[in-house]
C-alpha cells in the first residue's frame, strides 16, 4: 500500500492510516497462521482467533477507507 506513497507522506492522517493499515495486514496474517494444519496447537482457540481475523478485516477496511477519502478530498482540491 506504501507503494502508491511518498516515502514520508506530508499528511498525519495518511501515515497513520498506512501504519494501520500495514500493521492489521501483519496481524492478519499472524492470526491466519495459526489455523494451519503445519502448526497444530492444542490451545489454539479458533473462536478467539476467529474474532481477531475479523477485527484485523475491520481494521484494514477502515484504513483503505480513510485512505481513499483522504486521496479523494487530495485530488479535488
Amino acid at each position: 500500500p506504501s507503494a502508491f506513497f511518498s516515502q514520508k507522506p506530508k499528511s498525519e492522517l495518511v501515515r497513520t492510516s498506512l501504519r494501520l493499515l500495514t500493521s492489521s495486514a501483519y496481524r492478519l496474517q499472524s492470526e491466519c497462521k495459526k489455523t494451519l494444519p503445519v502448526e497444530p496447537c492444542p490451545t489454539t482457540d479458533i473462536q478467539l482467533v476467529t474474532q481477531q481475523v475479523i477485527q484485523c478485516a475491520y481494521d484494514i477496511a477502515k484504513a483503505a477507507k480513510q485512505l481513499v477519502t483522504i486521496t479523494t478530498k487530495e485530488n479535488n482540491n
